[in-house]
């Protein structure tokens, strides 16, 4: 009979080796996942009006602003389930994660609270104004805020395998669900509910649900480190939407449905880049936390190399393809969605390696970076609201807004790992 003793410590993490061998089997299976949303992009193109396309990708923004209070706090929970992993205390562990458990489920529901109680004033400011579409984007940020219950102890479990099947098989039911829904009823209501639909996908947890059910008393994990922990995160979060998601609200704000729906695909296939990479940021981010202090940190530069890799060659690619892909999403050719793709793609490939060091900075907890990342996020938004009133404006903001805040945070960035290397050596 095989097993560990109750007086043995079990693996507090996965060995370095494992490290590029679960991020690049993650990376994999997510760049197969992110071929599926382009291909329902696709089909969401060709069968919704151009208005109605653009009308789909802005609301899925607006979900994501909704649902960005719980999307902190799983970061929170992320962190402190990887750092006592790491400890090998697994009786302490145990309790923590039934403390965190519960504190998921209060945030959880206070976070459904306040999505109803802003989705009024939002929908009004960015100019929402069809009623069932302000209804199905409030559902859709509930079904989202709750399948995120689930997903942040399985990120802090490092089951990294099993979250990069739970996102394909999202991606297969929101496919299957859009496919007929707009058949039927060519909208951007439907399309929202297909993107709903997709947190089915967590159903699979079930068959894992002895590994999520922790014995003995729950712990809290409020203390003094918590606390300073959700405050970074809340920095590095919110940077990370205000300079992904951001620019699809401004331009929901200011722009004629057609420019919406041109912009919208060009600014899709644009985002595809870091979030075709950013599953190796998921695998940094747990590494990082576990091993900040102790280990040398040359498996997670080997994560960024590869994360860089993906940037250009990705840019590359959507350069010279642009002209096909745009043609893919809308069944013929679009020039003013080409023209557009290049400054996006440029724009993109700088908050890439935003993130990257945002992300990293989140994990070693280095408040002064995390605070400047999640600030330059907000100027960044705001630049786009004062200065982007048009696809022309826009563009011209985006690129050197993003690479300002980029040579911003770098320069911080590499002055805070020399005195962390300085102090390791001291």
């Amino acid at each position: 009979m095989t097993g560990v003793s109750p007086t043995e410590v079990k693996p507090a993490a996965p060995r370095s080796g494992q490290l590029l061998q679960s991020g690049i089997i993650l990376a994999a299976v997510s760049f197969l996942t992110s071929v599926g949303h382009y291909a329902f992009q696709i089909f969401m193109g060709r069968h919704l009006p151009r208005g109605e396309f653009g009308l789909m990708n802005s609301t899925l923004a607006l979900v994501g602003l909704l649902g960005l209070p719980l999307l902190i706090g799983t970061y929170g929970v992320t962190h402190y389930i990887a750092h006592y992993r790491a400890s090998g205390r697994e009786a302490h562990l145990q309790g923590l994660l039934a403390g965190c458990r519960r504190f998921l489920l209060h945030l959880t529901m206070a976070v459904s609270v306040l999505a109803v109680i802003a989705v009024q004033p939002l929908s009004a400011f960015f100019h929402y104004h069809r009623p069932t579409l302000i209804i199905v984007a409030l559902g859709c940020a509930l079904t989202n805020v709750w399948s995120s219950f689930a997903a942040a102890l399985c990120q802090g479990l490092a089951w990294f395998k099993r979250l990069a099947l739970i996102g394909f098989l999202g991606m297969c039911l929101r496919f299957l669900f859009g496919w007929p829904a707009t058949l039927s009823f060519p909208y951007a209501e439907a399309a929202v509910a297909a993107s709903a639909v997709m947190v089915l996908a967590n159903g699979v947890l079930l068959f894992w649900r002895k590994d999520l059910s922790f014995k003995g008393p729950a712990e809290s994990p409020w203390n003094r480190e918590f606390i300073g922990y959700l405050v970074v995160g809340a920095a590095c979060v919110s940077g990370s939407y205000c300079f992904l998601n951001c620019d699809l609200l401004v331009a929901k704000r200011y722009f004629a449905e057609d420019q919406l729906g041109t912009y919208s695909a060009a600014e899709r296939l644009a985002v595809a880049l870091p979030t075709a990479v950013s599953p190796l940021l998921a695998v940094l981010f747990t590494n990082r936390s576990e091993s900040r202090s102790g280990s040398p940190a040359a498996e997670q530069f080997k994560l960024l190399g590869l994360y860089a890799l993906g940037l250009f060659a990705g840019l590359a690619g959507l350069l010279v393809l642009r002209g096909f892909l745009v043609k893919l999403i809308f069944g013929r050719p679009v020039p003013e969605a080409e023209a557009m793709v290049g400054r996006l793609g440029l724009t993109m490939v700088f908050i890439g390696f935003l993130q990257a060091l945002g992300i990293w900075a989140l994990a070693s907890r280095w408040l002064r970076v995390s605070l400047l990342y999640g600030g330059l996020g907000l100027a960044y938004w705001t630049a786009l609201l004062f200065l982007g009133r048009s696809p022309d404006q826009l563009l011209r903001v985006m690129p050197l807004a993003a690479a300002t805040a980029l040579g911003l945070l770098l320069i911080v960035w590499l002055t805070a790992l020399r005195a962390a290397g300085a102090r390791r050596e001291a």
